[in-house]
């Protein structure tokens, strides 16, 4: 896909307004907030136009909330957890319980490393073994500081095979405390006691989410950098449009993200999302005629001709800004018109409700 330099598109709209120069510094302002409200205009005309959609990627899969904590380390702890993967089923059950699943949190900060083979510096919940006279029976355990050995399996998913920490016990923030007819709990989520370890106060609250946010930096499927989703299209439990067919989720919107109904196992780590990116305005606010920022070439010619019919309203012509404004909208329908064409052509941006494809996998 082509892109023009920010310059040509000012000089462009310098010459549109006739100064037979460049603009003073007040009219210079004027017209790059202008840029940016028309080019965010264009932008929202369409959920897919092709520069700035992703087609299923994989995300993260938010499965816990962690809040109501206060203190240095309680708002470490805070925040949302993804599920890594289970636990080794040969593993030394005195650290980690078999079996069981373990998350790590995507607090912002609190960013991990990630590898192949390892996950370090992470805050996890994860349950404990019963490690000698300490313990009756395994407990659920909220960590900073950890480091984890992993290992990805041919299917997507992720065996945990090894635990550490920088500072040993002194890491753990929120410990178990339940017994008798409430030990052994399956999941954090059912927890009715925590002891609040040092730097920690409030009352943990842990609330369970099917939630893929709008913004990821990083991806323990992956270890890959995620761009932010601005508009969410499309959600399937495996790779879509690729040699055979993916089931797909329906979800709801709301601040956080994109909540996935009917998912068919609460501890699944990663779907895979088709989004259009979120917006990001042209960051220049000097240099207009010499900025080589890249402006998409979609949009060049619908910028250059609404800004200038901004500019003229700003002068009270409305009747010129009235013919203005057409000329712009009839280049920007030309790119509209083509999304339409290929979306003829495929269906990445629609789909046919069935009983099929609504029922919980």
């Amino acid at each position: 896909m082509q892109t023009r330099d920010y310059k040509d598109l000012f000089r462009l709209i310098s010459s549109m307004i006739g100064t037979g120069g460049e603009l003073s510094a007040s009219e210079q302002t004027q017209v790059s907030n202008f840029i940016n409200r028309r080019f965010q205009q264009a932008f929202d005309e369409s959920p897919v136009w092709p520069r700035y959609f992703v087609n299923s990627e994989e995300r993260d899969v938010i499965s816990i909330e962690l809040s109501g904590l206060s203190g240095t380390d309680g708002v470490k702890v805070n925040g949302l957890y993804a599920a890594i993967g289970t636990v080794d089923s040969g593993f030394d059950g005195n650290v980690l319980v078999p079996g069981t699943t373990v998350w790590y949190s995507k607090n912002s900060t609190t960013t991990p490393s990630f590898s192949n083979t390892t996950i370090d510096d992470a805050v996890v919940i994860y349950q404990q073994g019963i490690q000698g006279s300490q313990d009756s029976h395994p407990k659920w355990i909220v960590r900073e500081n950890v480091s984890l050995g992993i290992t990805k399996q041919d299917d997507g998913t992720t065996i945990v095979e090894s635990l550490s920490s920088t500072n040993g016990s002194a890491d753990i923030a929120l410990k178990e405390t339940t017994s008798g007819a409430n030990a052994s709990v399956s999941s954090p989520l059912d927890v009715t006691n925590w002891i609040r370890m040092s730097g920690v106060s409030g009352i943990p609250n842990l609330e369970s989410k099917q939630l893929v946010p709008y913004f990821q930096s990083y991806s323990v499927s992956t270890g890959s950098v995620i761009t932010g989703a601005g508009e969410f299209s499309r959600i399937f439990r495996s790779k879509a449009f690729v040699n055979k067919s993916a089931l797909e989720y329906e979800f709801f919107v709301d601040f956080d993200g994109a909540n996935i109904l009917n998912i068919a196992d609460a501890n699944v780590n990663s779907v895979f999302v088709s989004y259009k990116q979120a917006f990001e305005p042209f960051d220049v606010t000097s240099d207009y005629y010499t900025s080589t920022v890249a402006v998409p070439g979609e949009f060049f010619n619908f910028i250059a001709h609404a800004v200038y019919a901004d500019f003229l309203r700003v002068q009270n012509r409305q009747r010129e800004a009235v013919a203005e404004e057409q000329v712009a909208q009839t280049y920007l329908d030309l790119e509209l018109e083509k999304i339409d064409i290929r979306s003829n052509n495929n269906t990445v941006n629609k789909r046919f409700s069935t009983y099929v494809n609504q029922q919980s996998r």
